[in-house]
């Protein structure tokens, strides 16, 4: 029975491998890139602003991981090859791709700016786009297979007041990623998305916390806020060879609030 458990947490390791984390700078990111070091892979961790990224390098490589830091502006297809090319530069292709970076603009829908909606959609959809398709384009061009991980969000299956680019975004997402996976399966190239519900972070902390906060909380039938470990097992799962047969899949982690009762 060891031997099996053995060879069943083996199949999770991502040692040697190396990883793309887009967004990297902080939250999710962050968290991601710290747990891919942990699994054993070399980890590229990649923002606009390289400098941002040095603290999450630093801290890598004191526990004994491997990670550089990559300047990347996801809505800008020239900047989205120079990265990857820096990338190539001293490590190759990338085996894994996380293609977390996104951002949200909160306001009624009739108070929404047209740049507002652009600003979203730019780097939510389009930026997911330009990174995807380029990985894909070098792990093919290297004769190997990946895993891209789209970071979606449960708002990409349900909607809420006040955030109505975003949650069309990320059902852009949703689908882009089933689109990816059908064309990219003949490369042995896996795409799959994450779905988080409401996590803790640094910057949602103060409202999660507040009385509007637990309101929220109320309605997710688990009565509890995700936490950020609470996305390792599923990340794990999807990047490495745990998840080989799983392709176009959306794996929602949120406490069952998606199938919450209308």
């Amino acid at each position: 029975m060891t031997g099996v458990r053995s060879s069943v947490m083996d199949r999770f390791s991502l040692q040697g491998q190396r990883v793309l984390v887009t967004g990297g700078s902080s939250g999710l990111g962050t968290h991601f890139a710290h747990l891919l070091a942990g699994a054993g892979a070399r980890v590229a961790v990649a923002a606009r602003r390289a400098d941002k990224l040095q603290g999450v390098v630093d801290t890598i490589a004191e526990a004994g991981g491997e990670a550089r830091a990559l300047s990347l502006d996801v809505t800008d297809a020239a900047s989205v090859r120079a990265c990857f090319d820096a990338l190539a530069a001293d490590w190759g292709a990338p085996d894994v791709v996380v293609n977390n970076a996104g951002v949200t603009v909160t306001r009624a829908l009739l108070e929404q700016s047209e740049e507002d909606f652009d600003h979203v959609m730019d780097t939510n959809l389009k930026g997911c786009w330009l990174v995807a398709t380029e990985a894909a384009r070098r792990m093919v061009a290297a004769g190997q297979g990946g895993s891209i991980v789209n970071v979606a969000s449960i708002l990409g299956e349900r909607v809420a007041g006040g955030v109505a680019p975003y949650a069309i975004s990320k059902a852009g997402v949703v689908q882009a990623t089933k689109a990816m996976a059908l064309e990219l399966a003949r490369h042995r190239i896996r795409v799959n998305a994450l779905l988080p519900g409401y996590v803790v972070t640094d910057l949602n902390r103060d409202f999660l916390t507040s009385e509007a906060g637990d309101k929220l909380r109320s309605r997710i039938p688990s009565r509890r806020f995700g936490e950020l470990t609470d996305l390792d097992g599923p990340l794990l799962l999807l990047a490495s060879d745990a998840g080989a047969a799983m392709s176009g899949a959306t794996v929602a982690v949120d406490g069952a609030h998606l199938v919450s009762s209308l």
